[in-house]
């Protein structure tokens, strides 16, 4: 478990590629893990593209720290999902880390989010989110 204000700072740490390995975006039924790190080195990051439900719309983008812990995580195309206080949150929405609940809240998507349909620029601006500075290299197929 990270504190509040540890997993803040591993949010806001400008993040970079770590090599220049051209990443093939994930098909449907389909997970991506793209390394990454902080620029000033000291911190180790991995992108997840997960699409393994078989429905097209359906998938997350999520940025772990600490090999495991899990920062920020984009789902859409899925259900809405319940916080623990009760308040329902509808898809897409994000999930943020919170001391004491790890991933287990999610707020609405934040209006730097521009258009939640289009997969490419969502991931693009949840890379924006998350402070990387310099993105992993990704080709797009047709149905992204």
């Amino acid at each position: 478990m990270l504190s509040q204000a540890e997993a803040d700072q591993l949010i806001s740490l400008p993040k970079q590629r770590v090599n220049d390995v051209v990443w093939k975006y994930t098909g449907v039924g389909e997970k991506l893990v793209i390394p990454l790190v902080s620029v000033d080195g000291t911190e180790e990051f991995s992108l997840d593209i997960n699409r393994q439900s078989i429905v097209l719309t359906k998938g997350t983008y999520q940025m772990r720290g600490r090999r495991v812990i899990a920062l920020a995580r984009l789902d859409f195309g899925g259900p809405a999902h319940q916080n623990p206080d009760g308040a329902v949150i509808p898809c897409p929405h994000l999930h943020l880390y919170r001391e004491d609940y790890a991933d287990k809240w999610a707020i609405p998507l934040p209006k730097s989010f521009t258009n939640a349909e289009d997969r490419k620029l969502t991931l693009i601006e949840f890379l924006e989110f998350c402070k990387v500075v310099t993105p992993p290299s990704i080709e797009y197929g047709m149905f992204v």
